[in-house]
């Protein structure tokens, strides 16, 4: 088991088909205890339990520093420790330029960039205080390629954020053991895009991806996995594409 020992704390992570669950559940599987962080506080115990009892769900709004604080020290609390944190949590809208009005730029930048600065900067201190610690970033190919299928410009602006965040994070927290990383996934199959596909773009969508299929939630997982455990000790500032070959670059 990878984690055997480990605690980790997967933001947005409630959602039944979502990345975030299946990153808890497959972190559960090599042996971490879970804390599961969602703006749907109900919905994080449920999927905490689901896990077992060794598991914990919390609410946590992402967008708000405060929120994100409090969620810390009640992990911290729980767990006595923090090792891992997976920035996870994200939203997306596909609009056009013209269309994205004041407030939807700010939301989608509250809880795809802002997000991952307050909830870093909430585990940060416990940390350092360790000297050790693996964060890893959700971004997008969408950050890579400018656009994606289901997310707007203000979403490519807020993922290719997250991209220059966490390298400088990588940078900064290096001395202090601490690996800061990104992941850039293609198409997943989620709630978010799972019932906006039709048959003609799936077919469309595939004829684009070298592995010749769409991508699953645990395809994203097992990267969060390697990121967060010590196979990848001596990865900082990188950037791993899942994608099945959408972008090569």
């Amino acid at each position: 088991m990878l984690l055997k020992g480990k605690t980790a704390v997967i933001s947005g992570a409630a959602s039944r088909r979502g990345i975030g669950l299946a990153t808890a559940r497959l972190f559960a599987e090599h042996g971490a205890r879970i804390a599961i962080l969602d703006l749907d506080g109900v919905a994080a115990q449920q999927a905490a339990a689901e896990l077992g009892a060794d598991h914990i769900g919390l609410a946590c709004d992402v967008t708000n520093a405060e929120a994100c604080r409090q969620a810390a020290d009640q992990a911290i609390k729980a767990f006595g420790q923090i090792d891992i944190l997976i920035n996870n949590a994200g939203i997306t809208q596909p609009v056009k330029t013209m269309d994205i009005t004041e407030a939807d730029w700010h939301r989608i930048l509250d809880v795809n960039l802002s997000g991952v600065l307050y909830l870093s900067q909430a585990f940060i201190p416990h940390m350092r205080s360790r000297k050790q610690g693996s964060i890893a970033c959700m971004s997008s190919v969408s950050a890579q390629r400018g656009g994606g299928i289901f997310g707007g410009p203000h979403y490519s602006a807020a993922k290719a954020g997250v991209l220059g965040l966490a390298k400088a994070m990588a940078r900064e927290l290096g001395s202090d053991n601490i690996r800061v990383n990104c992941i850039t996934p293609g198409l997943i199959q989620t709630d978010i895009t799972g019932d906006k596909l039709t048959d003609e773009m799936r077919a469309d969508i595939i004829k684009g991806i070298p592995l010749n299929r769409l991508g699953e939630a645990r395809d994203v997982a097992g990267a969060y996995l390697f990121l967060a455990s010590d196979l990848s000790s001596y990865l900082t500032g990188t950037v791993i594409d899942v994608n099945g070959g959408m972008l090569i670059h």
